[in-house]
Parts: C-alpha cells; sequence; structure tokens
C-alpha cells in the first residue's frame, strides 16, 4: 500500500518524490523511492537521495547530549550560564514589564523547550518576535557567529519563565553550542565522533559536497514556503567554512542513514557493536517531562503527545490523529521529513521528502499506511 499511496501523491502535488522505510523487530522491511528527486519530474527518486532534515537534527543533538552527561561532562540541572555567559542577564517579559528570572535556565530546558526562548516568526510576544527578526537571531539571511548570537540573544526578553512552558524554540541551537563549548570541539567535529562516524551515516553532515550534490531532493516549485525555506538552508551546498553550525537545524542525509539512527535508539542505545547509551538512559529521555508544564507540541506531533528530552512521546493510545503506542517517539522537519521509533511495535518509521507546505499532511498519512500493514 505505501508506494502506491506515495505515487498518488506525486500525482497529485504534494512533493516530487520520496523515500520511504521501515524497520520491524530489527529488520528493514519497507524501502522504496518513488516519484521524482527534482522539481521539474525529469530525475527519479533514488534510495539514496540526500534530504535536507532541518529539525530531526535535534534528536541527535539531544542524544549527544544524553551521551555527554553519561560521561560526567555535564548535568541536566546544571544551569547554561556555566557555559553560556552571554545569557547572565536574560529577563522575563510580563504585562508590568521585564522582571529576572525566577531560576536560571538550565541544560534539560534546552533540551525540553522550557527554557522561555522561541522561534521569532512564532512567538506569542510580537516585540520579542520583531526582537529577534531585528537582530538576526535565526541566521535566515545573515551570517553571524554563535558567539554573537548568543551575545544578541542575551539582550532579548524571555517569553516565560524558565521550567515553565513548552514552547518550541532555538533552545537546541542554543545547546549545540553549550556541547560546543563544554567539549571545546566544533559541533559537527563532536557529532561525527560520537554518532555519525560509529553508526555509519556516511551520507549525514551539515553540507552536502560537490560529488553528492546531484543527489539532493527538492521541493516542488509550486510550494509556497520553498522559498524561504531556501533562503534558510542556502548553506547547505556551501563549503565554505561556518561558524555557527546549529544543534536543531541544518543536517542533510539520507533515509538509510536516519534508520540507523532510530533504530539504535529503539534498540535501548546500541547498534549491536557499539553502546552509545544506557538503556535507563533511554527510557528517560523517551518519558514524558512536561507533567505539570503549560503548553504541547501538538503542531509536530498532533494530539496526545507529551514531550521527553528532544522528541515528541507519545501519551495514550487514543487521542492521536493517527495510530500509534503510548511511549512511542516522534520528531520532524520543516522541510517534510518525518520518523518515529515504537517500542511496543518495535517498529521504526523514516519518510524523507521535500514539502514544507504539505508537511503534516505528508506525516500523518505515512504513519496511517505503516500501521495499517502491522498485523
Amino acid at each position: 500500500r505505501i508506494a502506491p499511496a506515495l505515487n498518488a501523491q506525486v500525482g497529485v502535488g504534494t512533493f516530487p518524490g520520496a523515500v520511504s522505510l521501515v524497520s520491524h523487530e530489527g529488520k528493514l522491511v519497507h524501502h522504496e523511492a518513488v516519484g521524482f528527486l527534482d522539481a521539474a519530474k525529469t530525475k527519479p527518486m533514488p534510495r539514496d537521495a540526500i534530504f535536507r532534515l532541518a529539525s530531526m537534527t535535534k534528536p541527535l543533538t539531544s542524544v549527544a547530549t544524553m551521551m555527554l552527561t553519561e560521561q560526567g561532562v555535564l548535568k541536566l540541572n546544571d544551569p547554561v550560564t556555566n557555559w553560556l555567559p552571554e545569557l547572565n542577564n536574560l529577563k522575563v517579559e510580563t504585562p508590568a514589564g521585564d522582571v529576572p528570572l525566577s531560576r536560571p535556565i538550565t541544560v534539560q530546558d534546552l533540551l525540553m523547550h522550557t527554557a522561555g526562548f522561541v522561534y521569532g516568526p512564532a512567538s506569542p510576544s510580537p516585540r520579542i518576535g520583531k526582537m529577534y527578526a531585528d537582530l538576526g537571531i535565526e541566521s535566515l539571511e545573515t551570517d553571524i557567529t554563535g558567539d554573537e548570537m548568543l551575545k544578541r540573544l542575551g539582550t532579548i526578553p524571555l517569553a516565560y519563565q524558565p521550567g515553565t512552558t513548552w514552547f518550541y524554540s532555538i533552545a537546541t541551537d542554543v545547546l549545540g553550542l553549550l556541547l560546543e563549548r563544554a567539549t571545546k570541539k566544533r559541533l559537527d567535529v563532536l557529532m561525527q565522533e560520537m554518532l555519525i562516524g560509529p553508526l555509519g551515516m556516511t551520507d549525514t553532515a551539515w553540507w552536502v559536497p560537490p560529488a553528492k550534490r546531484s543527489r539532493l531532493a527538492e521541493a516542488l516549485e509550486s510550494d509556497a514556503q520553498k522559498a524561504s525555506m531556501l533562503r534558510a538552508y542556502r548553506h547547505d551546498t556551501d563549503p565554505a567554512p561556518r561558524t555557527y553550525l546549529k544543534g536543531g537545524a541544518g543536517l542533510v542525509g539520507t533515509g538509510a542513514d536516519y534508520l540507523k539512527f532510530a533504530q539504535m535508539v529503539l534498540n535501548g542505545g546500541t547498534d549491536g557493536q557499539t553502546r552509545y547509551l544506557s538503556r535507563k538512559t533511554v527510557e528517560f529521555m523517551l518519558s514524558d517531562h512536561l507533567i505539570g508544564k503549560a503548553g504541547v507540541p501538538n503542531a509536530t506531533t498532533g494530539p496526545g503527545y507529551g514531550f521527553g528530552l528532544g522528541w515528541g512521546v507519545r501519551l495514550y493510545d487514543g487521542v492521536g490523529w493517527t495510530p500509534g503506542s503510548v511511549g512511542d517517539a516522534m520528531w520532524a522537519g520543516v522541510w517534510g521529513t518525518s520518523f518515529w521509533l515504537d517500542p511496543r511495535e518495535q517498529l521504526v518509521g523514516v519518510l524523507m521528502a521535500q514539502c514544507p507546505s504539505n508537511r503534516i499532511h505528508t506525516r500523518m498519512l505515512y504513519k496511517n499506511l505503516v500501521y495499517g500493514a502491522v498485523s
């Protein structure tokens, strides 16, 4: 059912093409490419096509963070200002004016999106959103260093008191900069050493080298969000040295690469040869951490999900927009990629497509197709 249904989406103009993968009980049971690689629909989609992963970068940064906690490099309750002194003087916006923080932002807040940061265009405060835009915090069309971004961010009030509210944000970008300072390594070097290299994710990086550029998938020209997304991700084919690599976005890679990462997490932190995280740490990451806090990740996950340490986690067998299991974990990227892992069913699903305007539709459609095949 999966390939015909995805081919039908090619036919109606949802995306040029897609690559889909499913593993069950540790075995690859589905790996298909449908449609076309390019917007003009002249090149058949290869199974090793490279996609802009966008926010599917976040789970890798989150796993790297937990690996460093296991190594004693940092703790979840550590104040982020231990490494990021630029954020020492942050305030919180309130109707009565900006007020001091009730407690420090912690590493755990960055993992959970409860630090009080925002994404500018979605900010609940017009004032904060404008400051993000004016200062180029998200570096969509300007080039700033990580140090400069932190300096500017330190002048903008938080939207919420730390630890009180889940709000999707640049927190994982900040976390990536914290990891760089904690380890004294660039984020790409750190991730290559800790995850990308050992897992054999040979096509995953922060940019596409010239020899692989012919495999980079495109969105349709008719996609209303394509132009703005290309401005945001123009660096992914630029080999020039970069000083600010985002922990929350920017990776490119293949479906097969991402399946290796997701399968390792589903396996309890091992790929069968190397242990990356302990089983208890994985269970901790995939537990809901939003109890008693405001905010939910519904815009990405659909209803019925809480949030763990870097992922949406399903709280109920019902409530959601698709079948699933209590404890399944998922995340997705603005370009149209998505994945989830289901410990109860021992299932991983990965969908790679470039369709920013249709991303919610495609991720829910794919989950319905995969769970429809579970006997």
